[in-house]
């Protein structure tokens, strides 16, 4: 069985050349962006939900994810994975706005804050479908539960097959409003 650092490493590899495979079937709760199709328009004022501190539970461990609010066409954000043994890997998350939709940008690091990816790579994930309670990129979404929870989905590929794996967020703090100029 692969490790979760092995299966994140292949699910990195799977969405960077486009071999995802996980269609919008009643059953999934994650989409994939098809070549031909046009992203949806979006702003980041439609994911402002995600401002805040989280904490919760994927992959058998714990997390912690803090979203800024928007300034200067971004958002970014920051995810820590641990568990007893101490931290498995963190996140940079930068949200953007871009051709008129939403990307989201991440880049891994180890423990050890050593970067998976090289220098000047990331993996992006694409905006597919964004609903009034729901952001959905390609091969990873968001679904507001209430203003205080959100349960996640990513697509994840192992040796047994491809499945979505669930992320559930739970606010730790009030949100905070717009940053001042």
């Amino acid at each position: 069985m692969l490790n979760l650092k092995t299966s994140l490493a292949v699910l990195l590899l799977c969405l960077t050349t486009g071999t995802v495979v996980s269609d919008s079937t009643a059953d999934k709760k994650t989409f994939r962006l098809k070549d031909a199709e046009q992203r949806p328009a979006a702003t980041l004022d439609d994911v402002e939900w995600l401002v805040g501190s989280w904490v919760g539970t994927a992959f058998g461990q714990r997390f912690e994810e803090v979203w800024n609010p928007a300034s200067a066409g971004s958002m970014v954000g920051m995810f820590k994975l641990y568990g007893d043994e101490g931290v498995d890997f963190y996140e940079l998350l930068l949200l953007i706005e871009e051709e008129g939709s939403l990307a989201l940008r991440v880049k891994h690091f180890t423990s050890d804050f050593v970067a998976w990816e090289e220098k000047e790579d990331y993996v992006s994930f694409p905006l597919v479908r964004i609903d009034p309670d729901a952001i959905h990129f390609s091969g990873l979404s968001f679904y507001r539960i209430d203003d205080d929870t959100i349960e996640g989905y990513i697509v994840m590929r192992s040796e047994s097959g491809v499945r979505e794996e669930p992320l559930l967020y739970r606010r730790t703090a009030p949100r905070s409003g717009k940053p001042r100029n």
